[in-house]
């Protein structure tokens, strides 16, 4: 499975509002300079992020953006179906044993959607590459792009 665009941009977003929760909201325009995001495609996605309460915006002087909730309780579900849209259904086909494609496509979408509904913003931070941490003042998030893949288990 491939993320979109737009999810990958909301997640590395997101994360770079909780690396620096304790220190400070976090404007546009650091995340825009940061992760090389256009800053009108960082306020669409921010848009939506507000719409489904998980970004607040502070406005004013040392204003920006902040986690409405712990990072530990934002899933990466949560962020993906904030900002992408929802897939279009799908017409019914049937190959000669008479299942459907799509019952099994809705089956594995399902799937993949739980599993991404147990990783929360947290584990993001916990799993990036020691190589990333920075200097003070910059992001230990430049040029981090989150990737998913799956394993299968034996």
């Amino acid at each position: 499975m491939k993320l979109s665009s737009r999810s990958q941009y909301a997640i590395t977003a997101m994360l770079e509002l909780a690396l620096h929760q304790s220190n400070r909201p976090v404007t546009l325009f650091d995340i825009s300079q940061q992760q090389k995001i256009s800053l009108s495609y960082l306020e669409q996605l921010f848009a939506r992020l507000r719409k489904q309460s998980l970004v607040k915006g502070r406005r004013g002087p040392g204003g920006g953006y902040i986690l409405a909730r712990d990072p530990d309780d934002i899933s990466i579900a949560e962020i993906i179906t904030a900002v992408d849209d929802t897939p279009a259904e799908t017409d019914q086909v049937s190959d000669d044993s008479g299942i459907s494609s799509d019952v099994l496509w809705h089956n594995l979408s399902s799937q993949i959607f739980n599993y991404l509904g147990e990783i929360k913003l947290s584990q993001f931070l916990q799993a990036q590459p020691a190589e990333t941490v920075t200097h003070e003042g910059s992001s230990a998030t430049q040029g981090w792009k989150p990737e998913v893949s799956y394993h299968s288990r034996a």
